[in-house]
């Protein structure tokens, strides 16, 4: 009887052994399956390990926009046509401030502005500021809707260097420029004029508490 037990006893450590072994080599390959950690202080990188996933909760511009301005930059006088063909140069040091409006016949989000501008509607900015609208060379626009969208007594030129001189890569896009320096004071996209007269206002202020330091 006894041996009988022992004989029992010792089929079932052995059947415990051949489970334990095996559920050791089930954990070995799991863990060989695995990927290999990360070191510490390393970007989480995606599952194909192309470029580094970097997460933050701050707001990105997209690529195509300026960068915002950190310091005043001088502004380029603007040389172009009226939407009459006759040649054009819009100085930017002329004492009174100015906002350059680069719009487009071809942009809706533009409609906007140039019903804002139309006389009967027309509110005035911050500062006395004046408008100049910039747009691009007849090539790249419509002279029949220009001429249709264009108010009667607010300047409009057509250049399309002078996108390229201020870097404007979208529409609607705004300027402001200091008449008495010549500077570019400040810039931004906007959706209407009351942001616009916001940005505008930013930048006013900004200048009176820069010079009572």
């Amino acid at each position: 009887m006894l041996v009988a037990v022992v004989v029992v006893e010792t089929l079932v450590l052995a059947l415990l052994s051949v489970v334990v072994v095996a559920l050791l080599r089930s954990h070995a390959e799991i863990l060989r399956r695995l990927p290999e950690p990360e070191a510490e202080g390393e970007p989480e990188r995606s599952l194909d390990h192309d470029e580094p996933i970097v997460l933050s909760d701050a707001p990105r511009l997209p690529a195509h926009l300026p960068s915002p301005r950190r310091r005043a930059t001088e502004a380029h006088d603007i040389s172009g046509t009226t939407p009459d063909g006759d040649a054009v140069v819009v100085s930017m040091a002329v004492g009174s401030n100015t906002v350059l409006a680069f719009l487009s016949t071809g942009c809706l989000t533009c409609r906007t502005f140039w019903d804002g501008l139309q006389p009967a509607v027309r509110a005035s900015l911050p500062g006395d500021a004046r408008v100049v609208v910039v747009v691009k060379d007849p090539a790249f626009e419509s002279p029949s809707k220009l001429r249709e969208l264009a108010p009667p007594d607010v300047q409009v030129v057509q250049s399309s260097r002078a996108w390229e001189d201020f870097g404007i890569a979208m529409s609607p896009y705004f300027c402001f420029v200091d008449g008495t320096t010549g500077d570019v004071r400040s810039e931004g996209a906007a959706m209407t004029w009351e942001q616009v007269a916001s940005l505008l206002r930013d930048a006013l202020l900004d200048e009176e508490l820069a010079a009572r330091t």
